[in-house]
C-alpha cells in the first residue's frame, strides 16, 4: 500500500508539473515582443501595451541601431517591430532573403533638411555639402524632398533614386553619405544641409520648426510601421497587436505631437470612436 501512495504521489507530482509547464508555455506565447528604437516609437509601444486584449501582453525589446529590430523579428526573437518605413523593411527583405511584412502604418515623421549656416532656401551657395543618410531608402527620401524644393531634379524611374540619378545640380551641391544615426553629429561639424528625423535631431535639442524646409508627402509610403513575419500576418496576436496600435489612446498621442510639428499620423480611427473622441 506505501509502494501504491508513493507511487500516486509521484504520478501527482508530475502532472502537476507538466500542468505548470504547459500553463507557463500558454502564458509566454501571449506576450508580444516588440522591438523598437528610440522615442516616440518605444512610448507608442509602451501606450500600445496598455491597450492591448487579452490574452496578450505587450513587452518592449529596445534596440541601440537600424539593423538588430529586423534581425529579432526575422529570427523569432521579437514578434514584431514597430522603428522603420515600408521600404526600408523591403531593402531587408531583399538583403537577408527574409519574410517581413508591414501590417500597420502608425505615423509619418516629418523630416527635412537643416542647415547651422543657412537662414532660408535662398542663401544656400553654389557647391554646398549636403549630407544624406546612407542606406537607400532614406537616400531616395532625401533626394526627393531636394526636388520638391527645385534644388535638384532626378530622372523619371520605377525604382527609388540614387545620387547617380540626378540630371540637373545647377547648385553643384556637393554630397556626402552618412549613416542614419550619425547625421545630427554632420550638423554638429558644420555640414551646412543635413537631412535628418526629428527622432534623431531632438538630440540637439533641435525641431521640425528649425528645419530650412520639410518633406510635402501626401500619401504613407515612408510612414513608421508595425512590421511582423509573413507566417503571423492573419494570426490572432497579429489581430490584438494592430488594434493596440490603432487605439484611440495612440491616436490622441500622436495628434499631441502632431499639433507639436514632429510627425502625422498614418491612420484614421473608425467612426464610432471618432464620434466618441
Amino acid at each position: 500500500m506505501k509502494k501504491l501512495v508513493k507511487t500516486l504521489s509521484i504520478s501527482a507530482l508530475a502532472l502537476s508539473t507538466a500542468s505548470s509547464l504547459l500553463t507557463a508555455q500558454a502564458e509566454e506565447e501571449h506576450v508580444l515582443r516588440v522591438a523598437s528604437h528610440l522615442p516616440p516609437m518605444t512610448d507608442i509601444v509602451e501606450l500600445a501595451a496598455k491597450n492591448i486584449a487579452e490574452p496578450y501582453s505587450i513587452e518592449l525589446v529596445e534596440v541601440s541601431d537600424n539593423i538588430q529590430y529586423n534581425e529579432a523579428v526575422f529570427h523569432d526573437e521579437a514578434y514584431a517591430s514597430f522603428a522603420q518605413h515600408q521600404p526600408f523593411m523591403a531593402m531587408f527583405n531583399e538583403e537577408r532573403d527574409a519574410d517581413l511584412e508591414a501590417i500597420q502604418p502608425i505615423y509619418n515623421a516629418v523630416v527635412g533638411f537643416y542647415s547651422p549656416v543657412y537662414q532660408s532656401i535662398e542663401d544656400i551657395e553654389d557647391g554646398a555639402e549636403v549630407a544624406i543618410p546612407s542606406d537607400p531608402t532614406n537616400e531616395a527620401r532625401a533626394l526627393l524632398i531636394l526636388a520638391q524644393q527645385g534644388l535638384i531634379t532626378l530622372e523619371e524611374k520605377d525604382a527609388l533614386p540614387t545620387v547617380d540619378d540626378i540630371k540637373e545640380n545647377p547648385k553643384n551641391l556637393q554630397f556626402t553619405s552618412v549613416d542614419l544615426l550619425n547625421l545630427t553629429g554632420a550638423y554638429e561639424d558644420g555640414v551646412e544641409l543635413v537631412f535628418n528625423y526629428p527622432t534623431y535631431i531632438a538630440k540637439i535639442d533641435l525641431t521640425p520648426e528649425d528645419a530650412l524646409f520639410l518633406e510635402d508627402e501626401e500619401d504613407n509610403t515612408f510612414a513608421i510601421t508595425v512590421v511582423v513575419r509573413k507566417e503571423n500576418v492573419n494570426s490572432e496576436a497579429t489581430k490584438a497587436l494592430k488594434d493596440a496600435f490603432t487605439s484611440p489612446e495612440v491616436y490622441e498621442f500622436l495628434e499631441k505631437l502632431s499639433e507639436e510639428g514632429h510627425l502625422r499620423p498614418a491612420f484614421e480611427l473608425e467612426s464610432d470612436e471618432t464620434t466618441a473622441e
